[in-house]
């Protein structure tokens, strides 16, 4: 079982989790650019218009035109679905920027009370693109900043009156800007992380437990393939039969035909043991009583060289029976391999019910969990940089094991075994009521 797991594991390590569903949307794109040309516009109309502060009218109105231009092409170019690659959502963010700070250079440059929007595309692009495009395009943005500090346009205002910023507020423009940029850009980077992370162990999750069912529904499909094969095989017993009344005296085609009738017969008996497995022993099969669940979770463990304490608190009598659910062994499967990973010699595992609720503890006699581990157990992907080794297995499969039992409505508490006994205690507690047959879906 824990190779079958290793290989499931490894399967999901090579899934495409970073396909074109991460790449940004063009349709997203030219809809914010949109509105950065109506903003723009806007802008220019009521300071020219409006305010009748003198501006550069018209390389503002061409610097406006090419980015209306740009955004008008892609959207008749591309269709409304396609995805840029990482390459091309950075040739665009950049650009964006480059006419942003353009526009910005040439009406007064951080003097301006648009410059911090020099942050957006980077933060765009820290949220959505991969680091190393996002670092180039942050770098690019500090560079236009500096640039718009030593403007030699002055911001537009009353005429006959020049506002001069003094260079200690420059520096201080300069600062906040900046230092805004870098915040937001870490702040949606990491938001965007753990969201990604998330996501991508969520589906993970989904597809073990897909793939869990389907191994838990082979019984079935084994019952429905011996029905289905059961009208084609009579026809051969029959078949097989007049030819061996026809020729069975005929000493070429003899044994042939005994082969066939003996053969045929024997698919019959296969197929009769099937139908019986299906029918008589289909519901026994999908229940299980609390202590064939714990034996069925441990049976594939018993061959590791730790030893597997059982401890029966509850006994036997009145024990809640249960629907065979693939996420409850699953996952109580993969908190056992866990324990038996960073054991010594000895794992135990205490069973207990009540009229109310069902608990089950597991516990090893290892190092233990270290406390920054403790803090951050059920997050996906802890590392081996974890101070403590033990972080090297709560990655994806403690995230993958946490989520179904909890969705089996089990509560999850992870610490480290009290008095002089060291090693780690994982405690499973549900409603009895969730683990009885009418309550696990």
């Amino acid at each position: 079982m824990t190779e079958e797991k290793g290989r499931i594991m490894a399967f999901y390590q090579d899934i495409d989790f970073e396909g074109s569903g991460r790449r940004l949307r063009l349709e997203t794109l030219i809809r914010l650019r949109w509105l950065a040309v109506a903003g723009q516009s806007i802008s220019v109309l009521v300071v020219a218009f409006w305010l009748k502060f003198p501006l550069p009218l018209l390389p503002a109105a061409v610097l406006i035109a090419l980015l209306a231009a740009v955004n008008f092409f892609l959207a008749v170019r591309f269709a409304p679905a396609h995805r840029l690659t990482p390459a091309s959502a950075f040739t665009l963010l950049a650009f964006d920027l480059c006419q942003l700070m353009a526009l910005l250079f040439i009406t007064g440059g951080l003097a301006n009370p648009f410059a911090p929007l020099v942050c957006v595309p980077v933060i765009i692009s820290s949220s959505l693109q991969p680091i190393r495009f996002s670092l180039t395009l942050g770098g690019l943005a500090v560079a236009g900043i500096t640039a718009l500090a030593f403007t030699p346009f002055p911001l537009p205002w009353y005429v006959g009156t020049l506002l001069v910023v003094p260079p200690v507020l420059t520096a201080g423009f300069w600062f906040a800007i900046v230092s805004t940029t870098a915040f937001a850009a870490f702040y949606s980077y990491r938001v965007s992380q753990e969201a990604k992370e998330l996501s991508d162990a969520l589906t993970a999750t989904e597809l073990i437990l897909q793939r869990e069912k389907h191994l838990s529904q082979l019984d079935g499909l084994a019952a429905a393939a011996a029905h289905e094969l059961g009208t084609p095989l009579a026809t051969i017993s029959v078949v097989a039969r007049e030819m061996e009344r026809e020729l069975g005296g005929d000493e070429r085609f003899k044994e042939d035909v005994q082969l066939l009738r003996s053969q045929s017969e024997r698919c019959r008996d296969i197929l009769r043991r099937l139908t019986t497995l299906s029918t008589e022993d289909e519901a026994h099969m999908r229940m299980l009583p609390l202590s064939s669940l714990m034996e069925e979770v441990l049976a594939p463990h018993r061959e590791f060289g730790i030893r597997l304490n059982l401890v029966e608190e509850g006994g036997r009598d009145g024990e809640p029976v249960g629907s065979r659910n693939p996420g409850i062994l699953y996952g109580l499967g993969n908190l056992l391999e866990n324990a038996i990973d960073h054991a010594r010699e000895a794992v135990t595992v205490t069973v207990g019910h009540t009229p109310d609720r069902v608990s089950i503890v597991i516990e090893d006699d290892g190092d233990g969990y270290a406390a920054d581990v403790l803090q951050r157990i059920g997050d996906p992907y802890v590392t081996k940089r974890q101070k403590d080794e033990r972080a090297g297995g709560l990655g994806l499969g403690l995230f993958i094991a946490k989520t179904l039992l909890e969705r089996s409505g089990a509560k999850l508490t992870f610490g480290n075994r009290t008095g002089d006994q060291p090693g780690a205690r994982v405690s499973v507690d549900w409603p009895r009521a969730r683990m009885e047959a009418k309550g696990v879906k």
